[in-house]
């Protein structure tokens, strides 16, 4: 019988703890102390049987059901988690932690290093996902979680989702892993360095050292962040929603050139309005290290590139799903991780969803989504 934690569970509260680690990372140190931001929903139950823990994107952050503290704007997966949704916090205890490298109370490069006093900025040790997946491992041992009913994640989620049956075999009795990937193509690195370029190349970043006056290289975080939201979307979305279509002009003229460099495609005031807004809810020098960390990503490696030997013997529960306009983790990479799960014995199933919009389908209205993870939840339960 497991013992729910001494704290409140009420429904979305903001959560800190500072863990003595050392954490081992692959870069071959060790990170002491981690400090985990994290949400809960719900109640652990008698048995300690139906934790849920999500896993965010890489511009994500724990607030998956809650108010963003930053923003006032409701949580990034409102759609799925919460009452009445497949998620929910009266059926399930539902954990989601800011990922280590990240920005919004866990330990990355805008924490303070112990040993000085000051923010680590670029000494903060390079990560990975399996280093972020190791730290949930760590709050939830602290939380006294044994094992989880189920690992959910979209994108990047996705990549520490499919880890985490990978690294903790046992911890995990299904997994649902979203338009996703078991590894970062060489064109998912490359739209990576793009972003990480425009962040070095403003004045302002000057090495990562911007924490003392708070003059961050905005400029070019808003340009990474316009780069990486072009591959969230679909050729067929951007036609949709924008087309070629000019921007009504503050005098209220339509359909009138500048014949400048001005926003004159909606368009361009669109990413504009992304790359300005995301500024003042991430951090830059958290951008490089969670883009490397997701371009070091490759499952099959340590298992001489095969995959399947990453799954062999493991009995979760696999469910995949992938959306036929995304062109950055496209179908065919879920279908190699179905493969590899074929191969290695696991239960696995998978399908693709028809969606105009690309990759940020998996954020967007989506019942049919929802209906495959309610049952598929569903289904364990009963077991």
């Amino acid at each position: 019988m497991a013992t729910a934690p001494a704290h409140d569970l009420r429904f979305g509260l903001d959560r800190r703890v500072t863990l003595a680690g050392p954490l081992a990372l692959d870069c071959g140190t060790a990170l002491a102390p981690v400090e985990i931001a994290y949400e809960t929903y719900g109640t652990l139950n008698d048995e300690g049987s139906n934790v849920v823990l999500i896993c965010h994107a890489l511009t994500g952050d724990q607030y998956v059901a809650s108010t963003h503290p930053i923003t006032g704007k409701p949580g990034w997966w409102t759609r799925l988690v919460g009452a009445g949704k497949p998620v929910d916090p009266a059926r399930h205890f539902i954990i989601c932690a800011n990922v280590i490298g990240s920005c919004m109370g866990s330990s990355g490069p805008a924490s303070v290093n112990p040993a000085t006093g000051l923010p680590w900025s670029m000494t903060f040790p390079v990560l990975t996902i399996a280093d972020m997946v190791r730290a949930q491992a760590l709050l939830l041992d602290h939380l006294g979680v044994g094992t989880l009913a189920a690992v959910i994640g979209g994108s990047m989620g996705g990549m520490q989702a499919l880890s985490w049956p990978a690294m903790y075999p046992d911890r995990v009795r299904a997994a649902l892993v979203i338009a996703s990937t078991a590894r970062h193509s060489a064109q998912n690195i490359a739209f990576h360095e793009v972003g990480r370029q425009a962040i070095m190349a403003d004045p302002r970043w000057r090495g990562g050292a911007y924490y003392a006056d708070g003059d961050a290289p905005s400029s070019g975080l808003a340009v990474a962040r316009m780069a990486a939201h072009i591959t969230y979307l679909s050729e067929a979305g951007l036609t949709e929603k924008f087309g070629r279509r000019l921007q009504d002009k503050a005098n209220g003229e339509l359909g009138v050139k500048s014949f400048g460099f001005d926003a004159d495609f909606q368009i361009e005031s669109y990413l504009r309005h992304q790359g300005i807004s995301f500024v003042d809810r991430f951090d830059a020098n958290s951008y490089l290290y969670i883009t490397r960390a997701m371009d070091y990503y490759d499952l099959a490696e340590p298992h001489d590139g095969v995959l399947a030997r990453a799954f062999m013997g493991t009995k979760t529960r696999f469910c995949l799903i992938s959306f036929d306009t995304d062109w950055l983790y496209p179908t065919a990479e879920s279908r190699r991780i179905v493969h590899a799960l074929n191969a290695a014995g696991a239960e696995a199933s998978f399908v693709e969803l028809s969606s105009p919009f690309g990759h940020d389908a998996f954020l967007l209205d989506c019942p049919e989504m929802n209906r495959i993870i309610d049952g598929f939840l569903r289904a364990g339960e009963s077991r």
